[in-house]
């Protein structure tokens, strides 16, 4: 890791010297400091990646420091400490530093500790980029107030390593895409994620599918079959529809998420495996558990950290962006050119209820894409069923920029035909989109009180 930066706390000046020099013939950029003060100072001007750091300083320990470094700042911290304080450097360690140096210690042996530190310093910021690109990735979900929270939500839990998640929503609203966002910024991101629709098949098979099974547990001739359960280990499994499941094997997956410990169908040895469960349905399941077809007990274990996505139809706001990145899509796909969606196609869209959510929007998103033999996107080209409701004519349609839908020009758009549909109400309107007040505010100023 090349041009690092590096920070050197100690009060015996020629040291810190000696130490700046060597690393600054790697090309690290080295700031020095003989106190805690002096070192605060200089963390803000720029964060270190890796800091080593004298046990004692003459303005006192620097155990607070290194709280502030490693757990504000991200930092790789190295302690250095004589004899008397390895007891000291010990307890740092346990505190979140990485590594100590004994004085008096070779500048090798500093070299070789701090390239250590450097190399997590940079899987780190490897790891945070990739997470940061995960969220990138799933932006599509939407951006309106409602998936914002949601998805702040999503990444708070993700690092939650082991506790159990579950995903509640109607059809077609993302479970499935927000379980692979939660397992990609997770500990367990390169572990497998191993997905099983429990409503796919009976119940033999599922339980087969999901425990696994010993030769001839379901027939002659069937030999070991390892469940996703085992294939998931290290990772996540991913019980979508969990609803569906019947009471035994409830039971089952509530004794897994307990102990950790299963038995393959047919089998009497229990195997250990370390696996994170998140749990999806669409259905009412504090309903059912009062109905008795769904067990308490696995309910309340599985909603620990309970997600709950809202349909379409409440965030309005995020039709223009899902309609952007999946007419790329179909784009690149089919060899197609939309680039303009006619405003009177758009207004059906808003209008509609989406039953099936996102995966309805996307499904005719692809259907008009197909259709389209030109640039523009019209209204004859959506399905029949979606127009609920008479549209206005518009006189322009809807430009899409270079590498797509054009957002502002269907967000002004938005805004005018909110503000119609609200009289005028600019709160109504914000609830229309999706938008608190101080965000539609903010859109007017934008495009101008005229919109």
């Amino acid at each position: 890791m090349a041009d690092a930066r590096i920070l050197v706390v100690d009060d015996d000046t020629l040291l810190r010297t000696i130490i700046a020099e060597r690393l600054e013939r790697h090309g690290h950029r080295v700031t020095v400091a003989g106190s805690n003060a002096e070192a605060r100072a200089l963390l803000r001007q720029a964060a270190p990646d890796v800091a080593l750091l004298d046990v004692k300083l003459p303005d006192g320990d620097s155990s607070a420091l290194l709280l502030e470094l490693t757990q504000e700042l991200d930092a790789q911290c190295v302690m250095m400490t004589a004899h008397a304080g390895v007891q000291n450097a010990v307890a740092a360690l346990r505190q979140g530093a990485r590594d100590f140096l004994e004085k008096p210690f070779s500048l090798d042996r500093m070299e070789v500790t701090v390239a250590a530190a450097l190399e997590v310093a940079e899987l780190r910021r490897e790891v945070r980029a990739l997470r940061a690109q995960s969220i990138r990735d799933v932006e599509v979900v939407g951006g309106s107030p409602l998936m914002r929270q949601a998805l702040e939500l999503v990444q708070r839990l993700a690092v939650a390593n082991g506790s159990t998640v579950l995903i509640q929503g109607e059809p077609g609203t993302g479970k499935a895409v927000v379980a692979r966002l939660i397992h990609r910024l997770s500990h367990r991101a390169g572990g497998p994620l191993m997905r099983v629709n429990c409503s796919a098949l009976p119940e033999p098979l599922i339980e087969a599918e999901i425990f696994g099974q010993e030769r001839g547990a379901l027939g002659e001739g069937l030999g070991v079959k390892r469940g996703l359960i085992e294939l998931s280990d290290r990772g996540t499994l991913f019980l979508d529809e969990v609803g569906a499941l019947s009471t035994r094997l409830q039971g089952k997956v509530l004794q897994f998420i307990e102990d950790h410990t299963f038995r393959r169908v047919g089998g009497v040895r229990e195997l250990l495996v370390d696996v994170r469960v998140i749990a999806a349905t669409n259905r009412d399941l504090e309903r059912e558990v009062r109905a008795g077809s769904f067990r308490a007990d696995l309910f309340y274990r599985l909603r620990v950290l309970p997600v709950q996505l809202p349909p379409l139809r409440e965030r309005a706001g995020d039709i223009p962006a899902l309609l952007k990145s999946f007419i790329d899509q179909y784009n690149r796909e089919f060899g197609r050119s939309v680039r303009r969606v006619a405003p009177e196609a758009l207004e059906v869209l808003l209008q509609y209820r989406w039953p099936g959510n996102v995966r309805e929007l996307r499904i005719v998103a692809e259907r008009s894409v197909l259709l389209a033999d030109g640039e523009v996107l019209t209204r004859t080209m959506l399905p029949a069923e979606l127009y609920t409701a008479p549209v206005p004519e518009a006189d322009a349609s809807v430009e899409l920029g270079p590498e797509g839908l054009d957002i502002e020009a269907l967000e002004r758009t938005l805004l005018q035909q909110a503000l119609l549909r609200a009289g005028g109400n600019r709160t109504t309107a914000g609830r229309l989109l999706g938008l608190s007040r101080h965000q539609i505010r903010n859109r007017l100023k934008k495009y101008g009180e005229e919109v």
